[in-house]
């Protein structure tokens, strides 16, 4: 793997032309990777609690929330720190000492066989290379985990942590909209969404989205067992197409091409990309904080690459009346076939408190 380690004071750790050496050529993938937005709302309509649903990149600050990290506590083994250099809102310096960790930790199995054949099984380790980062937003620490593997796999993981931000109850009051965590002090149910852009460079600039979509075979002379189904490719032309949800029935994911270079089997060289956990909004579209929000609308937008598009939500989002960002963007309904394309990807953790979640909440992982 090659790449370039980027750090900002409002996105926090970033990742720049990422490339991954394949024998003797060395092969673009991605030209940058961050997170772009992220809004926590709360589902408790009391008045203290319907206010919450902080910004935690556009308002916040990701990067100026940083962490400096401590080897054996955030990170075990071999490290490479990295410092941030920032400033503070009057224009003074500000050094985050090892806002960013690098090192390599073991995996589990790569691969194994055991051939009835032979005595011996083969079995290989997986190493993967870790470059990570941990802010803490008032009450909540986020984990920021970019996984490079070894068979060429990239994986980006958030982990939440920290104090849940609770509330006060009468004496045998069981709350509604939360979860008792010790006597008249209960935790709110909320969400935590967050957009990634992932700007790729497959090969070169010109690449397509594909929605890949299985569909089972109706019964019939095609279909006599009835067992069969196949993968679905659809190449995505516009920003409407584009638009989507994850869909459980059609096992939905996507993949970014490019049709210019053919693999070993004559076809277009490409990442799949594959979902992990997620939620939808459980909040009426009218909600103030997702028409602030509209990039929690779907789950998948492409937009072709644009240098002033980078916050989901829009560039000032504590001053948006709403519509910002890629909901607005996206009207002009833009080609998005073998140009340089941009993959957002929102993602949702959809947290109900227990009383295991206090003082110190365990980690959660997305």
């Amino acid at each position: 793997w090659r790449f370039v380690i980027g750090f900002n004071a409002r996105e926090g750790l970033t990742l720049h032309h990422l490339r991954y050496r394949d024998g003797d050529e060395e092969r673009s993938i991605l030209y940058r990777g961050s997170l772009t937005e992220m809004v926590v709302p709360y589902g408790d309509p009391s008045e203290t609690q319907r206010r919450k649903n902080a910004f935690d990149v556009g308002e916040y600050g990701m990067g100026m929330c940083a962490n400096s990290l401590e080897l054996g506590c955030d990170c075990l083994g071999s490290i490479r720190y990295f410092d941030a250099r920032l400033v503070t809102s009057r224009g003074e310096p500000l050094l985050v000492k090892n806002a960013i960790c690098m090192h390599e930790e073991d995996f589990g199995i790569l691969w194994k066989h055991t051939d009835r054949r032979l005595v011996t099984p083969e079995v290989r380790r997986s190493r993967r290379l870790v470059i990570s980062s941990i802010s803490t937003v008032e009450n909540y620490e986020y984990g920021f985990f970019w996984y490079l593997y070894q068979d060429g796999s990239i994986e980006f993981e958030l982990k939440l942590t920290g104090i849940l931000s609770l509330g006060a109850v009468h004496p045998h009051v069981s709350p509604k909209y939360g979860a008792l965590v010790a006597p008249q002090l209960y935790a709110p149910n909320h969400q935590h969404f967050f957009n990634v852009r992932l700007d790729f460079d497959l090969d070169g600039v010109k690449n397509s989205v594909q929605q890949i979509d299985v569909v089972a075979v109706e019964p019939g002379e095609m279909n006599p067992f009835e067992n069969a189904f196949y993968a679905q490719a659809t190449t995505l032309q516009s920003e409407s197409d584009a638009k989507a949800n994850l869909c459980l029935e059609s096992a939905r994911t996507w993949k970014v091409i490019n049709p210019a270079r053919l693999n070993g089997v004559g076809q277009p060289v490409g990442y799949r990309f594959l979902p992990g956990d997620n939620s939808v909004p459980y909040a009426s579209p009218n909600a103030w904080w997702r028409k602030r929000a509209g990039f929690v609308n779907h789950h998948v937008w492409v937009t072709p690459n644009h240098p002033d598009e980078r916050f989901a939500a829009g560039d000032y989002p504590n001053q948006s009346t709403g519509s910002d960002g890629l909901a607005r963007w996206t009207e002009a309904n833009r080609p998005v076939e073998s140009t340089d394309v941009v993959f957002w990807y929102t993602f949702g953790h959809t947290h109900l408190p227990r009383p295991e979640d206090y003082p110190v909440m365990p980690t959660a992982y997305i």
